[in-house]
């Protein structure tokens, strides 16, 4: 698809920022002809430069053969610069011939919007000029040589995945501590205020309203939660109005870092015990990666581990450093529902070097970072070494099973 190019004022130029919802849509396809006299639907779905390049815009055109007989502009735009608060308007435009007027007001901010255009056919391109007005703010519309996408084409471009799986068979592909509610957005507020005071932990982006949200009318907020809990939280998160999905989705465990077990060993009860579990990590950990002290605990809230360990630093043993290591970690069962198999993954270790020696102490400064290719801190063969202290199972990702 070609795009749309517009001249934004400097007062627009001072108000809007970047938005990430801009980029949907950006492959150049070609139109395809229609019947002779017949009515279509088409789309353009850019107007690339319009409010700094940040609008996300959709204009729907009905069509008798050449002649347009309806159009609406649906434009989602930052409410102000460097905001990613987005406001949206939608307008009826009035078609007289090859000029495109209406008068709306925003949804959000309620802004009066004036939109006047000027389409221009020349074979398969388009061309638009005039002016689009939010509240004071006045963008000049100089956008040449566009084309546009039939309904199938349109419809194929606006799928989207909100990542939520209500009934996951296992946790392979998705973080059993990871879970998202999908929520009607006259009911969003009332949702989040409920969830004060419990033992949750909100994704702060996905209170982010985006374009794609104001569209459908639902936000997807995210949130991490013991393993334990997730279920029955999920269950009465789905009873509550205004709520239209659930379940987990991609969260904080990868599979090559993961160990399948058997719970027997590991329960009280119903309940899995951290301690016991939390201490016998610890015990691998500070063998394997030279803890000379470490502990051990459990967040309240996502049930994630800290593993805390100290040793000395090597690099230059007569400053007696301290090097610190801290592990995060997170144990479930493996499945949702009853499951005799519980699941630990292990994050890599993460260190730091201090002077903590008595008296005057050598301030350090550590700019190493991980290297272009992407590699982990090296975990000195933890995960194969806990894997044998829990008799476990480690994922072979050639055959998707546990090996």
């Amino acid at each position: 698809m070609r795009v749309l190019l517009v001249c934004p004022t400097a007062l627009l130029a001072a108000l809007l920022a970047v938005a990430p919802e801009v980029a949907s849509a950006q492959m150049k396809l070609s139109p395809k002809a229609a019947a002779p006299g017949g009515v279509e639907t088409r789309y353009f779905t850019s107007i690339d430069g319009l409010m700094d390049g940040n609008a996300d815009v959709i204009l729907k055109e009905t069509r008798q053969g050449k002649t347009v007989t309806a159009a609406t502009l649906d434009v989602c735009y930052p409410v102000a610069k460097n905001s990613d608060r987005k406001d949206r308007f939608v307008v009826n435009l009035q078609v007289a011939g090859q000029n495109l007027t209406g008068t709306t007001q925003s949804i959000g901010e309620k802004a009066p919007v004036s939109v006047k255009l000027l389409r221009k056919q020349s074979g398969d391109t388009f061309e638009f000029r005039g002016q689009i007005s939010i509240g004071q703010v006045v963008t000049e519309v100089t956008s040449p040589d566009n084309s546009d996408l039939s309904e199938r084409e349109f419809q194929d471009n606006q799928t989207s995945d909100d990542g939520i799986t209500p009934q996951p068979k296992d946790f392979t592909d998705v973080s059993p501590e990871a879970i998202a509610v999908k929520v009607k957005l006259d009911a969003a507020t009332d949702f989040l205020k409920s969830l004060r005071g419990q033992a949750v932990e909100v994704t702060l982006a996905s209170l982010t309203v985006g374009c794609d949200a104001l569209r459908a009318g639902e936000q997807t907020i995210n949130m991490s939660v013991d393993p334990e809990r997730a279920g029955a939280l999920l269950a009465k998160f789905k009873a509550t109005p205004g709520v239209t999905a659930a379940g987990w989705t991609a969260g904080m465990t990868e599979m090559d870092r993961t160990i399948r077990f058997a719970a027997a060993d590991w329960r009280t009860g119903d309940k899995i015990d951290k301690d016991k579990l939390g201490n016998a990590v610890l015990k691998v950990l500070m063998q394997t990666l030279g803890g000379k002290s470490g502990t051990s605990s459990w967040n309240p809230n996502t049930g994630k581990l800290k593993v805390t360990m100290k040793r000395p630093n090597q690099d230059f043993p007569a400053l007696d450093l301290t090097d610190t290591i801290e592990v995060a970690g997170l144990v479930s069962p493996d499945k949702p529902g009853a499951t005799d198999k519980l699941m630990l993954w292990i994050g890599s270790p993460a260190t730091t070097t201090a002077d903590e020696s008595s008296g005057a102490q050598l301030n350090l400064s550590d700019d190493a970072s991980i290297d272009e290719e992407g590699d982990q801190p090296d975990d000195n063969g933890s995960i194969e070494a806990l894997a044998k202290e829990l008799r476990g199972q480690r994922w072979d990702a050639d055959k998707s099973v546990w090996k």
